[in-house]
């Protein structure tokens, strides 16, 4: 009998069960994502609230074995056999399954089966959840229950109070006049927000957790009010039905409102439609779908607008899709494909890859096995650049008209194991076929066989030793290098080239620091000339730069199209150094010497500057506290020493008040094509913590070219935020490339609530 009255006790609390609904978010295009980590409470994050109080669980006695262990003790046991009723009082006390109940009084009457604790109930669960109550009483054979001013301590500190809970049947559970927030309680003090209702009631067997009568109250004074309020119960992961709207206002759609709608297809298949309601677009269908298989995923994003607008295509719109496939143990298959109606549709709605020059779509077939990899590609472009369109609209044509499709691409690399004395040979297969819009094609194959040896002397000296020869084969069809005179034919080349790199580190130890020093000398050997690039078109390797992460490299260009030809030796400096007290530093610096003036990268470079030797390059990276973070990379002339090109970061101030500075210097190059203009920007910001609860940030993005616009962007944001709230309030203003918001302000104001979710703009 003692057991039983036990066993029903806990039966009684051991429904406490805290979930969390998996966080879903929408991007702008409407796109689903699902928060597979741990978000921060600013996100939309269901946690634990009062729909997780299940206070009384459906199992029966008879589920519970007489043989778990449980400890028992009170300060005195009544079995009054005539009344048929057991009393336990005095410091009543029950551990079992790390779980702990306390109550000063327990009454089980055998006749009308009624278990009642009184007076200081408190349940100690064991996820660390802790409920207090008047009074609790069981009936019916424990599947009904009741339990008067309770108050409950959730484990992640929330609260719920309730005036009582009843539990009529194994499916349904009431909560009459509610409460529930996540702030601290301070005594004569109203919490920063509270949700009371008139009910709150549990449908088990439908899984919906029901409200009547719902208000929001900040500060004790109401905020928001719904007569009714339903959602789905902790237990469901996944359910079809509305999520929250978003709103807000731009200059192309006017006031706009979107709401969501989810659908869960089922158990692998999601679906969001999402369409915007705006005041001076209409509607703008929006959706988003996602499917998971066992060995592969797919996700897609659209949207679409009729436009009135006689400037605009009447048909406008966007669609974004990516997935991968795994074909088997070696070969899987991806793609990224994207679609947009014209260039500033993206701009317009304020959706991703807006800022984008290209918009670029890609399907992929990779292959790995053992140190041997393929893939074989196809690349598909889209010109977006609004700056350039809105700088030289012809020249904006002309490139969208020439513009390259891409298929297939493939390469193939091969490894062979390395030897006795750890050489190895590589085999590189590459080709190309390249199909521009105005009629000229390229189909190139390649083929690379290189070895290569990397040997440590006795004496700490570090080499690597390449050779390597590299066979083109080419048809290109009008292919036009000089004015009139377009090429059509077949072309071969081949390249051989040798080189060697030299490291000698030495340390310096100390018993708080050491320090590196690591001269680094590369020498290349290849014949001048050979690229025939009157018959050859640049496909591949037009992005030319010479800064510190290719100076030493053998091959200095990123693609196949041309050749890094001549001789040259490539020198370099590498210092750094680590310890608790001093941080870490690190520099290098670096320089080539080409044996003849007419190499090709120099000639890429600048045809008018010619010389043997290349300007400095490096880089210097240094964080000798908390307080200081730099880095900066420079390109300078090899005469004047005057930068070409320099990239600033600075992070610096303790954590109360944060400053950051970034500026950037690239010097322009009219003499290929006017895009290369100079940019000359300097990026102020400051993150201050004005007190414990309230942060500002203001930045600033200034032009400091000769012709110069002033301020290209500029704002701040207002942050208040404590255990349970977080409240944004952003200002920026564009003095930038977006036709939407040039000269304009946007404003945002968003409001989080811990464990419950966004509201804002």
């Amino acid at each position: 009998m003692k057991h039983k009255i036990i066993i029903a006790t806990i039966t009684l609390f051991c429904g406490i069960n805290l979930y969390s609904l998996p966080a879903w978010s929408v991007t702008e295009a409407g796109e689903i994502q699902r928060k597979t980590e741990h978000t921060p409470h600013a996100e939309l994050y269901v946690a634990n609230n009062i729909t997780d109080l299940n206070v009384v669980n459906t199992a029966s006695s008879d589920e519970y074995s007489a043989e778990e262990p449980i400890n028992f003790s009170a300060d005195e046991m009544i079995n009054d056999e005539k009344g048929n009723i057991v009393t336990a009082q005095g410091n009543v006390e029950i551990q079992y399954n790390g779980m702990r109940l306390q109550t000063d009084k327990l009454v089980y009457d055998q006749n009308k089966d009624l278990i009642t604790a009184i007076d200081n109930v408190r349940l100690h669960a064991s996820d660390g959840s802790i409920i207090f109550s008047d009074r609790v009483s069981l009936s019916d054979n424990m599947t009904a229950g009741e339990m008067q001013h309770i108050k409950v301590l959730l484990k992640d500190k929330s609260h719920v109070w309730a005036e009582n809970f009843h539990k009529k049947d194994n499916q349904t559970k009431t909560l009459t006049s509610a409460a529930y927030t996540a702030c601290d309680i301070c005594e004569g003090k109203d919490p920063m927000w509270l949700i009371t209702a008139r009910k709150v009631q549990h449908n088990e067997k439908t899984q919906d957790i029901n409200y009547n009568d719902a208000v929001v109250r900040f500060k004790g004074v109401p905020f928001f009010y719904t007569p009714f309020l339903t959602h789905p119960d902790p237990t469901v992961k996944r359910r079809s039905g509305l999520m929250n709207p978003s709103f807000g206002s731009s200059n192309f759609l006017g006031l706009f409102l979107q709401p969501r709608y989810f659908i869960a297809a089922n158990d692998q298949t999601n679906i969001m439609l999402s369409p915007i309601i705006s005041e001076d677009k209409g509607i703008i269908w929006s959706g988003a779908y996602q499917q998971y298989f066992y060995t592969a995923d797919t996700s897609m994003t659209g949207t679409y607008l009729n436009d009135s607008d006689d400037d605009r295509p009447k048909h406008r719109g966007n669609f974004f899709a990516t997935g991968r496939y795994d074909i088997n143990q070696n070969w899987r298959m991806k793609y990224d494909l994207k679609y947009v109606s014209d260039y500033i549709y993206l701009k317009e709605m304020n959706l991703p890859y807006e800022d984008d020059a290209w918009l670029t779509s890609n399907i992929n077939f990779e292959r790995f096995s053992g140190r041997d990899y393929a893939s074989v590609e196809a690349y598909y472009y889209k010109m977006l650049s609004y700056n350039l369109h809105r700088r030289n609209a012809d020249q904006f044509r002309r490139i969208n008209h020439r513009k390259p499709y891409v298929a297939p691409l493939v390469d193939i690399e091969m490894y062979t194991d390395p030897s006795s004395i750890g050489s190895y040979f590589k085999n590189e297969i590459s080709t190309a076929s390249v199909y521009h819009q105005n009629g000229m094609q390229t189909q190139r194959l390649t083929s690379i066989n290189s070895w290569e040896l990397p040997l440590t002397t006795p004496f700490g000296e570090k080499y690597r030793f390449v050779t390597s020869l590299k066979s083109d084969a080419y048809y290109v069809n009008r292919y036009q290098y000089l004015p009139n005179d377009k090429y059509t034919g077949t072309t071969t080349r081949f390249f051989p080239q040798a080189g060697v790199e030299w490291r000698l580190p030495f340390v310096r130890a100390t018993q708080d620091s050491r320090q590196i020093l690591e001269p680094v000398i590369v020498g290349v050997v290849a014949p001048n000339g050979g690229n025939k690039i009157e018959k050859i078109p640049n496909e591949d390797s037009q992005d030319v730069y010479f800064d510190d992460t290719n100076v030493l490299d053998l091959d200095r260009y990123a693609g196949y199209d041309r050749n890094d030809t001549g001789s040259r030796l490539s020198y370099g400096l590498r210092w750094s150094t680590y310890g608790n007290i001093i941080g870490r530093t690190s520099s290098f610096i670096a320089q080539s010497l080409e044996k003849s003036k007419n190499s090709s990268f120099v000639e890429n470079l600048d045809s008018r500057n010619k010389s043997h030797f290349s300007d400095l390059v490096g880089r210097v990276n240094a964080e000798p506290n908390q307080y200081l973070d730099l880095n900066y990379r420079f390109r300078l002339d090899r005469k004047t020493l005057d930068a070409k090109y320099s990239e600033l970061g600075v992070d610096a101030g303790p954590s109360f008040l944060r400053g950051y500075v970034s500026y950037i210097f690239l010097q322009g190059n009219t003499y290929y094509n006017d895009l290369y203009s100079e940019r000359k920007e300097l990026y102020t910001s400051i993150r201050a913590q004005l007190s414990q609860y309230w942060s500002l940030s203001i930045f600033n993005l200034q032009d400091l070219t000769a012709h110069s616009r002033g301020s290209l962007e500029r704002g701040g944001s207002v942050i208040y935020e404590d255990e349970c709230f977080k409240w944004v309030t952003t200002v920026k203003k564009y003095n930038s490339s977006n036709p939407s918001l040039d000269n304009d302000y946007e404003f945002g104001a968003t409001f989080y609530l811990k464990t419950i979710g966004s509201f804002g703009s």
